[in-house]
């Protein structure tokens, strides 16, 4: 069976691209603990994973310069939908995905995988910039030229099979697909239990309100 990578943070759009994955391909996930505030969701990805039945890797980097909310402990995380007028929120990491996505195109080489699978989407979300079309677009370019397998003619793909959907319409997908919501993490503070208030939170209750299912997590 042809292999994938799979690049899990544990929340709710990840675990539904790692299930969509899991129909065509041998999944490998790497899970990345970069000293995010929100720790607890490496265990979630974790579970996830292993629920599904694919091997895991938790590969932990330094972002020293932090330069977000997620990792500075000096900069509170905003309550709220903070990207409204189309602004940035402080929850936004330089390059994240960017360097998320290096780690799996090395992986996918080392392993012969064809695919990198990442759960960006670009309708509900939070206005970052590496979570449009038009970067992964240029990434994958980038991986066609700057890697072995891009020189010899072959091909890794960056597989974002969720781009364009709505959360409601991801969270509806995952159900269909069986995935263990209940072992998905979308708050971006570092609690025991979901704030509620910052604009991870508030897409993830609007999706389940939309779609009429209880959050398990609630």
């Amino acid at each position: 069976m042809k292999k994938a990578v799979v690049l899990l943070s544990g929340g709710l759009d990840s675990a539904v691209t790692l299930y969509l994955a899991k129909k065509e391909y041998e999944c490998h996930v790497l899970i990345f603990n970069y000293g995010q505030k929100a720790s607890i969701e490496i265990e979630y990805a974790k579970k996830v994973a292993e629920i599904s039945g694919s091997a895991f890797k938790v590969l932990d980097i330094s972002m020293p310069w932090q330069g977000s909310s997620l990792l500075d402990k000096e900069i509170s995380v905003p309550k709220g939908c903070a990207s409204d007028d189309s602004n940035i929120p402080n929850t936004y990491v330089p390059a994240r995905n960017m360097i998320f996505l290096s780690f799996g195109i090395s992986f996918a080489e080392a392993i012969g995988a064809e695919a990198v699978f990442i759960g960006a989407h670009q309708m509900d979300f939070s206005n970052y910039p590496d979570c449009r079309d038009v970067f992964f677009n240029a990434f994958q370019e980038a991986v066609q030229k700057g890697t072995r397998a891009g020189a010899n003619g072959e091909e890794i793909k960056v597989v974002t099979p969720i781009i364009g959907k709505t959360k409601d319409e991801i969270l509806r997908k995952g159900t269909e697909l069986g995935v263990p919501f209940e072992y998905t993490w979308s708050c971006y503070e570092g609690r025991e239990v979901p704030c509620g208030e910052c604009e991870s939170c508030i897409f993830r209750k609007k999706a389940f309100e939309e779609v009429g299912l209880k959050d398990p997590l609630i």
